[in-house]
């Protein structure tokens, strides 16, 4: 089954990261000018700024603030750096307030130092320690489960049907998943799972870009959709039948990609989001 070719860009969502060379004054006006609907604001985006009038900005700009990037990162060995976690990841929570969106994209990270046991068991610790102050927000988590080459140091959940055993056991609504094609199409398991998290009400943002081949950096080089091998539109089609409506978040780390006239990129942006996801 294929998905409906993207004909507008009402779905469309570009994270600041993607044409990261943009301050985020320069996205919101130059994504905004395109007909772009939705922006997920990364936290370097924001820094020395004031987040308040930050959002308003944005928001004047006719964008939808689909969410914010990062929170996570809470396991560690160390006692007193996990600690340090929480108050970041509280942190996220406020400025995610302040910003006006009602999501954060955790990250969950690992510690090599350490089981991946002992990570998972710090994550879940660390996500049931903040969910009281993200629910008095109104605000959800989204448990991103990153491709195992990030398994040592960024994440310790790795596949989809880790997060979905993850937001089940902890067992909220402001507990769910972010499906990124980038670090799950390799997944045998992939449409089943994306049933079932969609099927809890656990499917909350949905990340698009593609796999280069041959990758020549496993952080910097990922591809504009129809670069690369991802099945993009397949994966859609699976998110879709879950009845899922909200935006498709191109997020794009490639210091190919940054080194282009931003403006350039923004408009093949737009020509993959329509022919290629």
């Amino acid at each position: 089954m294929r998905a409906k070719q993207l004909t507008d860009l009402s779905q469309l969502c570009i994270h600041t990261i993607t044409t990261k060379p943009w301050s985020i004054e320069e996205a919101a006006r130059n994504y905004s000018a395109e007909d772009v609907k939705g922006i997920t604001v990364w936290r370097d985006a924001l820094v020395n700024r004031d987040i308040k009038q930050t959002g308003k900005l944005l928001r004047d700009h006719g964008l939808k603030i689909v969410s914010l990037c990062r929170g996570g990162f809470f396991p560690n060995k160390e006692k007193e750096k996990r600690k340090l976690a929480i108050e970041n990841n509280l942190k996220t929570i406020e400025e995610a307030a302040d910003l006006g969106t009602q999501l954060i994209v955790l990250v969950c990270g690992a510690d090599p130092a350490q089981s991946l046991e002992d990570s998972r068991m710090q994550i879940e610790d660390g996500i049931e320690t903040i969910l009281p102050q993200a629910k008095a927000a109104g605000i959800k988590l989204a448990i991103e489960p990153l491709h195992p080459m990030y398994a040592d140091s960024r994440s310790a959940i790795n596949t989809l049907a880790q997060a979905n055993d993850m937001a089940e056991q902890i067992n909220s609504p402001y507990v769910g998943v972010a499906v990124d094609v980038y670090h799950l199409w390799w997944d045998p398991f992939l449409e089943q799972e994306i049933k079932r998290c969609g099927e809890n009400g656990h499917l909350f943002a949905f990340h698009i870009c593609d796999w280069n081949s041959p990758t020549v950096d496993i952080l910097l080089d990922r591809g504009l959709m129809g670069d690369g091998c991802i099945p993009i539109n397949k994966i859609r089609s699976w998110v879709e039948a879950t009845g899922f409506n909200g935006f498709y978040e191109v997020e794009i780390f490639s210091s190919k990609y940054w080194q282009q006239d931003q403006a350039q990129f923004l408009k093949k942006i737009i020509k993959a989001y329509k022919e290629n996801s």
